[in-house]
């Protein structure tokens, strides 16, 4: 992760995609433009998971087994999803390159907290 974060503060920097960081008011433009950028790219991955659930249910309709259908759907969605969950990392990178947040750091210590919380959800699934 620190070598991504590493490539794309050059990348940004290289592509002019930096967040302004000039006065307030420009950082604060620049952050909310990038955020709106980021949930756009979220809302592409929900768009490639709705084709992939469509593929799924014609592929279905036309006699497939359920799963055989499911799983010709995700190889055929990967490339697609791949870029997109690219596009959000690329974003998410740039927010926590401009806070100075390690990410690793971050994902590792959140995912500890979440592993020890009391009230965590409980599920019934068994692997």
């Amino acid at each position: 992760m620190k070598e991504m974060q590493k490539f794309l503060k050059k990348y940004h920097e290289e592509m002019n995609w930096e967040i302004n960081n000039e006065s307030y008011e420009k950082t604060r433009a620049s952050l909310l433009n990038n955020y709106m950028l980021l949930t756009t790219e979220v809302a592409e991955v929900a768009e490639e998971l709705r084709k992939a659930f469509n593929f799924t249910n014609s592929n279905i309709l036309k006699g497939m087994n359920d799963n055989e259908a499911f799983d010709l759907a995700k190889e055929n969605a990967k490339e697609d999803l791949g870029k997109e969950f690219a596009d959000c990392l690329a974003y998410i990178v740039k927010f926590a390159n401009y806070f100075e947040i390690d990410l690793e750091e971050s994902f590792y210590k959140k995912m500890n907290e979440v592993r020890n919380r009391k009230n965590r959800d409980v599920s019934l699934s068994r692997k």
